[in-house]
């Protein structure tokens, strides 16, 4: 990972269209990228797993597909924020930093994220880790680009969930103090109108043993989300292009919640989840 290291100091300073169009030019199309997931385990014969991205608004789901999909296809999946709240629950020399950052529903510099990053993939690294999902970054063309030269991305999953939805999901979060699992309380009913359907989210709650030690993100206040909306809204259209003029980009609207969402999702990714226990749970 001295290499990710170096490549990151290097464009720092300054990136070069001719190395991002190379890597443009070696990348995987968007249909490669699907057609070779016959078998949830297939790999490249040089036994790379896929690199897969994950972008949407924060509180989308980002995480919880994530995750699904990574013990589906036996890679790591690497949220960035949860690498941030790792770091603000340390005493690292960041924590103060980051904490007035994410208090406030601000984003964290493209430094900070990329030096997080790196940190984790170099321990990816001496742990023999093949292919990646990563959730929650890039956020800016300059983290797409940058990503770029690390690595080769096959795939962006782009979840898109009604703003509305949104603020009720992202509300109702909740963390085992405990287990550090993540649950939500959260009802949405919303009725449809202008042709749109009626939409349904059900709670994802806890277990008996964990109801009692719940407790609220400091950042998931009503203010908080919006601003976090807001900003994600602004930045997060160059993104997308930048990832739809490469042929790399899924859009997928989540059609409700995960009993309704996780199946059609694994059909357009064109994957079987033989773990009906798992499918069938919410």
């Amino acid at each position: 990972m001295d290499a990710v290291s170096r490549l990151w100091r290097g464009c720092a300073a300054v990136w070069s269209p001719a190395r991002m169009w190379l890597s443009l030019a070696m990348g995987a199309r968007f249909s490669t990228s699907l057609a070779r997931l016959g078998s949830p385990m297939t790999r490249d014969p040089d036994g790379r797993g896929v690199h897969w991205v994950f972008l949407g608004c924060p509180g989308v789901g980002k995480g919880t597909y994530a995750s699904r999909l990574s013990q589906l296809l036996g890679v790591p999946h690497i949220s960035t924020g949860d690498l941030v709240r790792e770091e603000l629950a340390s005493s690292g020399p960041l924590a103060q930093q980051l904490a007035g950052i994410v208090n406030h529903g601000q984003l964290v510099s493209d430094e900070i994220i990329m030096s997080l990053l790196i940190k984790r993939l170099e321990h990816g690294a001496t742990k023999a880790e093949s292919g990646s999902i990563l959730d929650g970054f890039p956020r800016t063309i300059r983290q797409a680009e940058i990503l770029e030269g690390v690595t080769e991305i096959d795939l962006v999953i782009n979840l898109k969930l009604r703003e509305d939805a949104l603020l009720a999901k992202c509300l109702g979060r909740r963390i085992c103090s405990h287990c550090g699992g993540n649950y939500n309380v959260a009802s949405v009913n919303i009725k449809g109108e202008n042709g749109r359907p009626d939409f349904i989210m059900a709670p994802l709650l806890p277990p008996a043993d964990c109801a009692s030690k719940l407790v609220t993100r400091v950042d998931d206040t009503e203010e908080v989300v919006k601003e976090r909306l807001r900003i994600y809204n602004e930045m997060s259209k160059p993104v997308e292009e930048f990832y739809r003029a490469r042929g790399k980009l899924l859009e997928f609207d989540l059609p409700g919640g995960i009993p309704e969402s996780w199946p059609k999702l694994l059909q357009a990714l064109n994957l079987v989840d033989h773990d009906d226990k798992q499918s069938a749970s919410a």
